[in-house]
């Protein structure tokens, strides 16, 4: 535990932890293991269901869910991604993308991913421990054993037996926002939309792009984020068009493409036919983040005269409950932390569909919190050592964020047919995978322990 953490509230040090998709419950555990006590705020009313599969990529991210112990879990619930053929005007292939490309080593539904994060970091199994973290912790002292999805590797297993004995419980609070951070002599004092005001000794802003405290406490958002020239969606297929979601394929006209496909962990679900992605370009768009019905205008009026079956594809989108609409971006943050605030996950370091977004968000909370604990609290040497570590591996895998847009929607012919030369050389494919895989792996883990920096 972080006995000598900078305490300013009394009792544990406490942490408000704003988002709750990954890079938060992340934060959240490690965070709860190292002493804290975490506090996540999410203005959704529930952990939000749907979404794109996100992806792992390389040994250094799948370390860190094997040190959280669900490293298993996850490989448990992995989409069963499939190979997508790039198709012609008469359906035929022209290319295929290999499902290593667009699912990384471990591919998961972001809700799955989310849900496990958050079960992992409710709570620990060790109700009657006296030490370091532990505390009666009422309802949410269910251990893993008590939701019967036990029974996998034993290395989860060991891994949850050696530290959720330390493991501090974190309170979730859903359907709330942080209206104002105001850092004083006594901490953090923060306001909410709903909630009362408390004060806080850090606050982490893992709340993604469109980041709430980024823009609290560093400045506006269009100080922070760039758009990279493309739009990206996203939408379930209703069950009344299966034959559109029956193979996985991907059509492009210039500047465009709508890709569509189903992944066996959704197999059952009634009503579900298969998932719609679509990239288009386009200079920065305005419209309402909430006006979902707006949204729909732009994405079908991005697609008018598209080929092959599109136009029937983007008529479902109509009928869409759970749309994903956002630009292609790119987050550069000069520093990653101000005061007792920090930046974590995309909020810091964001490149829309880069492919490597999530890896980076879980490593991220790892090193950040490892760094809190080895700095036995002191917030400014451990935020310096968290962005030292991590912002020449992230600035790489932003670069890939970077070209993602124009690889998988090139704007003309001639570039569409040079991608798919690309995707059909087997040595340039592998080139490429081996130089997301060096990417990935360009970041060695430390193995905290409390106060070695201090």
């Amino acid at each position: 535990m972080a006995y000598g953490a900078t305490c300013v509230t009394g009792g544990e040090p406490t942490v408000l932890i704003s988002g709750a998709s990954v890079a938060g419950p992340a934060a959240a555990y490690w965070l709860g293991r190292y002493g804290y006590r975490p506090t996540v705020v999410e203005v959704a009313p529930e952990l939000r269901g749907g979404g794109f599969a996100v992806d792992f990529r390389g040994g250094v991210s799948l370390s860190v869910l094997e040190r959280m112990g669900v490293l298993e879990e996850v490989r448990r619930r992995r989409t069963g991604g499939s190979p997508m053929s790039f198709i012609d005007e008469r359906g035929e292939e022209v290319a295929a993308l290999p499902p290593e490309f667009a699912g990384g080593e471990v591919e998961i539904l972001r809700s799955d991913l989310s849900r496990i994060l958050y079960e992992h970091s409710l709570h620990g199994r060790g109700a009657d421990d006296n030490g370091p973290g532990g505390r009666d912790q009422g309802e949410g002292d269910r251990g893993e054993g008590d939701r019967g999805e036990r029974g996998a590797d034993d290395r989860d297993a060991d891994n949850r037996d050696a530290v959720d004995h330390y493991l501090s419980a974190t309170e979730y609070i859903f359907g709330d926002s942080i209206t104002s951070l105001t850092e004083t002599a006594d901490g953090v004092h923060a306001t909410f939309e709903r909630g009362a005001p408390r004060t806080f000794d850090l606050v982490i802003g893992a709340d993604g792009l469109h980041s709430t405290v980024r823009r609290l406490a560093f400045g506006p958002e269009e100080e922070f984020v760039s758009h990279l020239g493309y739009y990206i969606a996203g939408w379930d297929l209703p069950a009344v068009d299966a034959d559109l979601g029956a193979r996985p394929v991907g059509y492009n006209d210039p500047g465009r493409l709508v890709s569509v496909g189903r992944t066996t962990r959704r197999a059952g679900d009634p009503g579900y036919a298969g998932e719609v992605f679509a990239v288009f370009a386009s200079d920065g768009l305005a419209y309402d983040r909430r006006d979902t019905e707006g949204q729909k205008k732009l994405i079908t009026q991005a697609y008018e005269g598209s080929g092959w079956r599109v136009p029937e594809l983007v008529r479902t989108v109509q009928d869409a409950d759970g749309l994903y609409f956002d630009s292609i971006s790119r987050v550069d943050v000069p520093r990653w932390s101000a005061g007792r605030i920090a930046l974590l996950g995309d909020a810091a370091y964001g490149a829309t569909v880069g492919g490597m977004g999530t890896g980076a968000a879980v490593v991220g909370a790892y090193v950040l919190a490892g760094e809190l604990a080895a700095a036995n609290g002191d917030h400014v040497t451990a935020f310096a050592r968290y962005e030292e570590r991590l912002r020449r591996v992230v600035t790489r895998c932003q670069e890939g964020g970077r070209r993602a847009g124009e690889f998988l929607a090139p704007p003309t012919k001639e570039a569409i047919d040079a991608r798919n030369d690309l995707l059909n050389d087997p040595q340039a494919l592998a080139e490429m995978l081996q130089e997301g895989a060096d990417i990935s792996e360009d970041i060695a883990l430390d193995e905290y322990e409390t106060g070695t920096r201090g």
